[in-house]
């Protein structure tokens, strides 16, 4: 999105002054940065467009060389590049590899690659990253049986997912996990409530901040009496395979998290919608789809029946974010949080951000996390975001009258900073 007026260029000068806090990523702490151009590449939603492009599964194959792999991929980049996916990469480039153009193409794959080795190599590469970024904080994914050591939790915060404890309890490997996490053979409520809670303990003693799931559409929590979870955990346990009996361990696993968030002080993100292996055939992490029957109606008795904790709430379309505005504005532990996955483009952030300002209370927005795998990913990611806020800043609040220029970036430090400083308490 060009930057075209002095006052929209201005705010966004400004706006990239602030330091961000990312309050969702799936970065690995322990190699946090990119070690080579396949790192970049290897990003799904390349991998993903490039497939869909007509690029053969076969390229992505582990066995390929890895710079072959990303040739497959680059030759297949000018068929992609009107995606905001494809300006993303050139940026990184730009910003992190001394490339000069604007298009990139397979003719580029060796040079990007020796750069990548080059600049990647260097012991402080990680540093010089987070430094061009500007970024403070950066919220983990990390699996309930994460150890949660080696890393910085100041720098890299623990999120505690929690998707497995609640759809997949009735896998013995994810039991088994449970147990060598928390030492407890969970065959009955008051023993899983205990294990769970030896999680919560240890993430937030290691600086964890949330609790977090991503949530299929048909799903609608709601409490399940402690005798009818222990029956269905001795079924699970058993090797049913009941539909019935899933939907009762996942109701009461997901209500007991809700408690302990509330028992912790955590809030709980919810991120709603997504619909899994709809694509079958696609690449790894691109299977993956929205579905419209979600409706946040299937959250209200959650909402209504925890009002101490907050839950930030994320959504795949831009249909639901009239919804989430709604929910928002009126139930207070309601909080939107981000542009999430398929929302996450120019032309459906826009229309959905300024809804968000014109309706929901800006203490109670998060304005957008960047979902990166790898830190070279934040600063083109939030980048998209800031230009927009930029735009909205100036043509809704700054031009009317509504706000000053200072006003206005009063509130972009809100929505890229304290408001997640507050809620998340980091």
């Amino acid at each position: 999105m060009p930057i075209i007026d002095r006052l929209t260029r201005d705010l966004f000068g400004e706006i990239c002054r602030i330091t961000l806090i990312d309050p969702h990523s799936h970065i690995n702490p322990h190699a946090a940065a990119s070690k080579s151009l396949d790192d970049i590449l290897g990003y799904h939603y390349y991998t993903e467009l490039a497939h869909s492009a007509g690029m053969n599964q076969l390229a992505l194959s582990k066995d390929v060389p890895a710079r072959e792999r990303d040739r497959a991929i680059l030759e297949h980049l000018p068929r992609i590049d009107n995606t905001v996916q494809c300006s993303w990469f050139v940026e990184i480039a730009q910003a992190f590899l001394g490339f000069q153009g604007d298009r990139v193409g397979p003719e580029h794959c060796d040079a990007l690659c020796d750069a990548a080795d080059r600049l990647m190599a260097q012991p402080d590469w990680e540093q010089q990253v987070l430094k061009k970024t500007d970024v403070e904080k950066i919220f983990l994914t990390n699996d309930f049986d994460d150890p949660l050591e080696g890393f910085d939790t100041q720098l890299y915060v623990p999120c505690l997912r929690t998707d497995d404890l609640v759809f997949n309890l009735a896998k013995p490997e994810v039991r088994e996990r449970l147990y060598k996490a928390t030492g407890i053979h969970a065959s009955n409520t008051e023993q899983l409530r205990e294990a769970i809670a030896k999680l919560f303990e240890r993430f937030v003693c290691r600086n964890a901040k949330a609790c977090a799931i991503s949530l299929p559409p048909d799903f609608a929590p709601m409490p399940v009496a402690p005798l009818d979870l222990t029956n269905a955990m001795s079924e699970l346990n058993g090797g049913s395979t009941d539909a019935n009996v899933r939907r009762t361990c996942a109701n009461g696993v997901f209500w007991m998290l809700a408690e302990l968030c509330r028992e912790f002080k955590l809030p709980f993100d919810l991120m709603i919608g997504v619909n899994r292996r709809v694509y079958q055939s696609g690449v790894f992490q691109g299977q993956d789809l929205f579905d419209q029957r979600t409706s946040l109606i299937q959250y209200a008795e959650l909402f209504n029946a925890f009002p101490e904790v907050t839950f930030p709430i994320s959504v795949l379309t831009s249909v639901q974010n009239q919804e989430l505005v709604s929910y928002s504005w009126i139930f207070p532990n309601v909080v939107t949080n981000g542009h999430w996955w398929y929302s996450n483009i120019p032309s459906y952030i826009e229309p959905d951000t300024r809804a968000r300002l014109q309706a929901v209370p800006k203490t109670k927005q998060i304005g957008y996390y960047s979902d990166a795998y790898k830190l070279e990913f934040i600063l083109p990611k939030y980048n998209m975001y800031r230009r927009i806020l930029a735009k909205i800043l100036a043509d809704d609040f700054v031009r009317p009258g509504i706000y000053s220029e200072t006003q206005a970036l009063t509130l972009a430090r809100q929505l890229l900073r304290e408001n997640a400083q507050r809620i998340f308490g980091a």
